[in-house]
């Protein structure tokens, strides 16, 4: 069974950063793309970044762009978001999830696309 476990969220202030990790289990983890989701009450979930353990191809929605990273360590079978700058709009819940046919891309985009999901971990950006 594929498994995946988010951590690392927690209170911030705005302009800070925390890192986010996505450990997984149950599968050929280098065959997996990797994506970060959040949603926010009442929003619906949107993708934030991704990344291919294939080719290790990255995507960023354009909200994340320039402020945030994403790496995969295929030796612990681990994928890190390294969130900067934090913003009071970046509070959400983030998920992790993984599919094996979904290329790093606008494709990280879309939540139904991802067939695997993990628990969430809450951020939450104070002004």
């Amino acid at each position: 069974d594929v498994q995946l476990q988010a951590s690392g969220g927690g209170p911030v202030q705005a302009g800070g950063s925390l890192r986010l990790s996505c450990a997984a289990s149950g599968f050929t983890f280098g065959d997996f793309t990797i994506a970060w989701f959040r949603q926010a009450p009442g929003k619906e979930r949107e993708g934030v970044s991704c990344i291919s353990n294939t080719d290790g191809s990255t995507w960023f929605a354009d909200s994340a762009k320039g402020r945030t990273t994403i790496a995969s360590d295929n030796a612990r079978k681990t994928v890190y978001l390294q969130m900067n700058s934090l913003k009071p709009e970046d509070t959400a819940v983030y998920y992790c999830a993984a599919d094996r046919f979904v290329r790093s891309g606008p494709g990280c985009y879309d939540p139904y696309l991802f067939r695997s999901w993990g628990r969430g971990t809450q951020v939450t950006v104070s002004s």
